[in-house]
């Protein structure tokens, strides 16, 4: 797919990911949903890919929705609504790819506002320049939260946080972003790249396939009452890695005292 909203480039072995509408504050449309997904599955298939850097053009990370080129249009045509479900669809396509992926890292230069924040909300980490602003607009505009945004501003901020962010709708800076653990990290302005893209080569650095293990228990373990079952889950992948070449490697590397190597997959 030819990419016309965003630009994919690999730095060493992770795959960065930019928001190209500056003119626009990067604003979303389905366009860049659909070269986001692409880009992202790109990264993924890359075996030389081993963690994703998505960060913005210009002064805004992401603006939100396009209101002129989504809203407004759906709303003269009659089509605000979705009777098809397709933007349900879409939400889901979004959050499961990001959950599915390596790991993805949000390097937030400016504004996040609406969709802006809340597509990164499932990142792994969220790393905020001192410029970046977050904003979960949806009341403002007449709608609700979505992307699994009501889970997963709970799961970051606690339900009071939460509950104020979404229902003010008010501008939230970088540092009391990173102090309600909206944010992770506060990080200099023109540091924030070389930062974003530090952390994701450590991350990159161990095995694909029990990155996304770790990332898969964190998901469906982070909100899981029953430790029965979490345990449970992650003895069946336990009993799956000590089989693993991952770990034979790892193990190979400590008693060789030497840094170990791993294999790259490619997939999903």
């Amino acid at each position: 797919m030819p990419y016309e909203t965003i630009i994919y480039a690999a730095r060493e072995a992770v795959a960065l990911i930019t928001l190209n509408r500056p003119d626009k504050l990067n604003a979303w449309t389905h366009r860049m949903r659909d070269e986001l997904l692409d880009a992202v599955a790109r990264a993924n298939a890359d075996p030389q890919i081993g963690a994703i850097v998505v960060t913005g053009a210009g002064r805004g990370f992401c603006a939100g929705a396009d209101i002129g080129a989504l809203f407004k249009a759906q709303l003269d045509d009659g089509e605000a609504g979705d009777e098809d479900g397709e933007e349900e669809s879409d939400s889901g396509i979004w959050v499961r790819t990001v959950r599915a992926s390596k790991p993805m890292i949000a390097a937030v230069n400016g504004p996040a506002i609406g969709v802006g924040l809340t597509m990164i909300l499932p990142f792994d980490v969220i790393l905020a320049s001192e410029e970046a602003k977050f904003c979960c607009a949806f009341v403002k505009m007449g709608v609700v939260t979505e992307l699994a945004s009501s889970h997963f501003l709970v799961q970051r901020m606690g339900f009071g946080a939460a509950s104020e962010a979404a229902l003010t709708a008010r501008m939230i800076g970088a540092e009391e972003a990173v102090a309600s653990r909206l944010a992770d990290r506060l990080v200099a302005h023109d540091a924030l790249l070389d930062e974003a893209l530090a952390l994701a080569g450590r991350i990159a650095a161990n095995p694909d396939r029990q990155l996304r293990m770790v990332k898969q228990l964190l998901g469906r373990n982070g909100t899981e009452a029953d430790l029965d079952v979490v345990m449970a889950r992650e003895f069946a992948l336990l009993d799956e890695c000590y089989r693993s070449p991952e770990h034979r490697e790892a193990v190979d590397a400590f008693l060789e005292k030497r840094k170990p190597v791993f294999a790259r997959e490619a997939g999903g």
